[in-house]
């Protein structure tokens, strides 16, 4: 009878194992379509019954990740908000959910990323690069408010200034002057900033940069 009764344990143990794995298998496509739908209800109750807010999906893209590039912003902030989310996995591309949020102009989330640890700087490719790149000067504030820094370089050497005196706006441009990126440097190509803008037949950008190296020169006497 003991015996018996020791198998019957093991048979319990094993079935509650499978259960568990079979409703966790479930919970995990129903976690990524809700991301999608961006319903916060069902991201918010699978997150109450305990699971993991950091779960990636088969392409190895973290949920919250997934949740600004849709964008899903409802279940972005559910996610931001759990208490045991990482908000610095990187991606393949060396890409972090604040990159994302930056690039996509969500002002609200990345501020709430940034005042509850998010990076702002990282090696390589860094938020403020993307921030230049959308030309979005409110972004580039926040996260220069938040010691990101100015010069940051991306593999090819390639500044945020570069980045927006090609794709972003002027606005971009000045803005990051006046808060002291270095005009001089150069990209892996040699090229510098105003190089940039010329390549891109961006005038404006050109015409800001161009009047920010002739009053850092010395006035002549006469």
């Amino acid at each position: 009878m003991i015996i018996h009764f020791k198998y019957l344990k093991k048979i319990i143990v094993f079935i509650g194992l499978f259960s568990s794995q079979w409703v966790w298998a479930g919970a995990y496509e129903d976690f990524f379509s809700a991301i999608k739908r961006d319903d916060a209800n069902a991201v918010q109750s699978l997150l109450q019954r305990g699971f993991d807010p950091n779960t990636r999906d088969p392409k190895n893209f973290h949920g919250l990740f997934i949740a600004l590039r849709e964008p899903s912003p409802k279940v972005a902030q559910i996610l931001i908000k759990a208490p045991k989310i990482d908000l610095n996995p990187i991606t393949a591309d060396g890409e972090t959910p604040l990159m994302m949020a930056v690039f996509r102009g969500q002002t609200e989330l990345a501020i709430a990323m940034i005042d509850k640890g998010a990076d702002v700087n990282k090696p390589g490719w860094a938020p403020l690069h993307y921030a230049a790149t959308a030309g979005n000067v409110q972004l580039i504030k926040i996260l220069l408010e938040n010691h990101a820094y100015i010069d940051a370089e991306s593999p090819n050497k390639t500044t945020p200034l570069m980045m927006a005196a090609h794709y972003g706006t002027s606005g971009a441009v000045k803005l990051l002057l006046e808060e002291g990126a270095d005009v001089s440097l150069k990209n892996e190509l040699g090229l510098t900033a105003i190089d940039f803008a010329q390549q891109a037949k961006k005038q404006d950008s050109v015409d800001v940069i161009a009047a920010f190296i002739r009053a850092q020169q010395p006035k002549g006497k006469w």
